[in-house]
């Protein structure tokens, strides 16, 4: 490769950093872009001297592109600051919206927009800047359309490109859609409503494919895209724009173009494409990305491609400083370099053991995975392990799906026609969709490392030696080359080699030898499983599983950690997403439910997946009472019908188990002071209980006089390590500590096992930070 290829990257390089401290410390803005015009005077003079010319132009174009970011920014913080002050108060906002809407998980509908006046009611005050806003889910909120919100404004944090985000108790549309924008919005909901009449798997996740609507991809198949590496394909990614360029690109070729002719067709019908699945900026984004990548591949001067991927990172960020700071942006620009720079000689190295075309189908997707997984371990957990298997079993199935569910949408105006288009995008749809949920299901589909710097340079240590192993082996200039070539191999080598012993060794612990790290005479445990509740009960071979946690992985993990297959009793307490979210994972292998009053639809669907899996279900209330094993259980609150607490937290099911070589325990729920007071009246409590799962994950609002009448042994906080709510909160650690209780906490000592021996109570737990002596 030439020097000519990269000697622009240090110009994005260097635009990208400046880009990231003046979003990131807005202070520092005017007096960095003054910084770079000194430099700029000073490389001027120093150009002047005999020798001092070589790398002055490269040097004043990235001062000047950095000193633009710069201004960009500046110009940008008055309307920024001026709207930061509306945080935390309930303003009236007019704004034009500038994204697709999303549902997001709290159910409101969510979207970009730019405003046009932020003030109190009656009272707006001009200023346009970018602002996140959440209303009740509706219609018309489509890119172009004006609207008028009322609600509680948020300031955001320093870097986000959003200044504010509005939670609204109000919201119109002042002004549909228009122009453009209006007939694209029309299409696409034709689309999606056409596609809802399609059969799963596929309806949900076809508009996804073709027009970037998610809407109606169901959460557990976006998890399964997420995990699988295919969640680029719904994203309006690269993947998606570059499938248009190459597919109008062939065709024109097909019939005869000149390459000018098809780049200028490929250019306009990825700006249709652009235009019809929203022009927000991470399609814009997504879509000069890929344009560089395809077209410079396309027209035959690959190595031109770093300089333009270059030129167009600059312009991007100098139009829009804050995505700098985005994970979708550095993902996208690594993918796009990846497939310019790293693709063809990962492809020519795979040629050694593939034929040339397999070789170059595995590099494409395996040289995003490399360059992009250090990026994706700085914001996100998962490491998917399947995901270039995954995008190889879609390769094939993605360009038809895409671009015949397009077409299907532009065919709208014609109902036949469009309904034979979209019946046929159905079919690859539902292979891409069943390939994700099966890949999804694989042994070690994917790994969890915690996100941050010390995962990233993990991970990028990994992916540098895979791509040292698989590259080609160049002929060496010298001896000392060689050798220098050679024990870069070795080391690269020896990497992989520890890591893949680490892995299988891991695996083997986490799967069939999990059992061995678990001591045989456990009673309760408490699961480690994040900021959520999950405990478990045996008693002579049978299982009591209260709460499942938050998400199905880390219950999988640890029933799988304990050797329990089956559930024959499961107390789903509430209904809160970190008591219910990991239901999946015992779907089909519960025989009995106790369940805590549903509080809407959702919550009934749930228990209707338990039934229909075999459950038999039963609507909790103080008296009821079982056993499992050998062990004794009984409900002691809610009261039933109660008209005080009549659902959610404070209508938690507490239940107590004693006997059977279980310890006497209590599981408070998420029960807060008040339910706890009125438990203490209402329940036959008696002092001296072995355990007690300390309410809601151990948060400040407690009734000390319920603890003081239980005198617990044990008490055991179930909460996620370095959680957003701060639990166990100090005062209620105090009053636990107070009471003379050893405390257990999942956050520090992860899994914890408690067991009787002889008549005293055994501890185990994974970590002895803060275990009882």
């Amino acid at each position: 490769m030439t020097r000519s290829d990269v000697r622009l990257l240090p110009v994005a390089l260097g635009v990208w950093i400046a880009a990231l401290l003046a979003v990131f410390c807005p202070p520092m803005t005017w007096w960095l872009a003054g910084g770079c015009g000194i430099g700029v005077v000073i490389v001027l003079v120093g150009a002047g001297r005999r020798g001092a010319a070589t790398g002055a132009g490269l040097a004043l174009v990235m001062l000047a592109a950095m000193a633009a970011v710069l201004v960009t920014v500046g110009l940008a913080l008055p309307a920024r600051v001026q709207a930061t002050e509306s945080g935390g108060r309930v303003v009236e906002v007019i704004a034009g919206v500038t994204s697709s809407a999303s549902v997001g998980q709290d159910g409101r509908l969510w979207f970009e927009a730019q405003t046009v006046s932020i003030g109190v009611r009656g009272e707006p005050r001009s200023v346009s800047v970018p602002v996140r806003v959440g209303v009740e889910p509706g219609d018309g909120f489509d890119l172009g359309a004006v609207v008028r919100v009322v609600g509680e404004a948020e300031a955001t944090d320093a870097g986000e490109r959003s200044v504010l985000v509005v939670y609204t108790s109000e919201a119109e549309v002042v002004q549909p859609a228009g122009g453009i924008f209006g007939v694209a919005a029309g299409l696409r909901r034709t689309f999606v409503e056409r596609a809802a009449g399609l059969p799963e798997p596929g309806a949900g996740l076809l508009p996804g494919l073709a027009v970037g609507d998610t809407r109606a991809v169901s959460e557990a198949l976006n998890d399964d895209m997420r995990s699988t590496g295919l969640s680029h394909l719904t994203a309006v990614s690269g993947a998606n724009c570059a499938i248009v360029v190459g597919a109008v690109f062939w065709l024109a070729a097909l019939c005869g173009c000149r390459r000018s002719v098809r780049v200028l067709l490929a250019a306009a019908a990825l700006s249709g494409f652009v235009v019809l699945v929203t022009p927000e900026p991470s399609v814009i984004r997504a879509a000069v990305m890929a344009g560089i990548a395809m077209v410079t591949v396309l027209i035959g001067r690959p190595r031109a491609g770093a300089g333009m991927l270059a030129l167009g990172v600059t312009g991007i960020l100098i139009a829009d400083p804050w995505l700098a700071a985005t994970p979708g942006f550095a993902l996208s620009a690594a993918a796009s370099a990846a497939l310019i720079l790293f693709a063809p000689p990962l492809g020519r190295g795979l040629e050694r053991v593939l034929p040339a075309p397999l070789a170059l189908a595995i590099a494409v997707p395996l040289s995003a995975q490399l360059v992009c997984g250090p990026i994706i371990a700085l914001f996100a957990e998962q490491q998917s392990l399947i995901g270039v298997v995954a995008n190889l079993l879609a390769a094939p199935a993605a360009p038809v799906a895409t671009v015949v569910g397009m077409l299907a949408c532009l065919a709208a105006p014609v109902p036949p026609l469009a309904d034979l288009l979209a019946a046929s995008a159905w079919l690859p749809t539902a292979w891409i969709a069943t390939t994700a949920t099966t890949a999804a299901q694989l042994p070690m589909a994917q790994i969890l490392l915690p996100a941050g710097i010390p995962s990233a340079l993990f991970v990028a240590v990994v992916s540098a030696a895979i791509g040292v192993v698989l590259l080609r082996r160049t002929r060496a200039t010298s001896g000392r080359t060689w050798i220098w070539s050679r024990w870069v191999r070795r080391c690269a080598a020896t990497v992989l080699i520890i890591v893949a012993a680490l892995g299988v060794g891991h695996a083997l612990l986490e799967g069939p030898l999990a059992t061995l790290r678990t001591p045989d005479g456990w009673a309760i445990a408490a699961c480690d499983v994040g900021q959520g509740d999950a405990l478990v009960v045996r008693s002579e071979g049978e299982i009591a599983l209260i709460d499942t946690g938050p998400e199905p992985e880390a219950l999988r993990a640890c029933l799988r950690s304990l050797g329990v297959d089956r559930i024959d009793l499961l107390v789903l307490t509430h209904f809160d997403l970190d008591h219910v979210g990991g239901l999946e994972a015992v779907q089909g292998r519960v025989d009995e439910v106790l369940h805590g009053p549903p509080s809407d639809e959702a919550d009934q669907l749930s228990l209707d997946g338990l039934a229909t899996g075999g459950a038999i279900v039963h609507d909790a209330a103080a008296g009821l009472q079982g056993v499992i094993g050998a062990a004794a259980w009984r409900v002691l609150w809610p009261q039933r019908a109660s008209v005080a607490f009549p659902e959610g937290n404070d209508a938690s099911v507490i239940v107590e188990f004693a006997g059977g070589e279980v310890p006497r325990s209590l599981f408070l729920g998420d029960l807060s002071a008040a339910p706890q007071r009125m438990l203490t009246r209402t329940a036959p409590l008696t002092s001296g209980y072995a355990v007690v799962k300390v309410a809601h994950h151990g948060s400040a609002d407690q009734d000390p006089g319920l603890y003081e009448a239980l005198d617990p042994t044990l008490a055991i906080f179930s909460a996620g390590a370095d959680n957003d709510y701060g639990h166990p909160r100090d005062e209620t650690l105090d009053l636990l500590a107070a009471s003379g209780a050893h405390l257990l906490r999942t956050d520090q000592q992860g899994r914890i096992l408690i067991g009787m021996q002889a008549g005293e109570l055994q501890v185990w737990a994974e970590s002895s930070v803060g275990a009882p002596g």
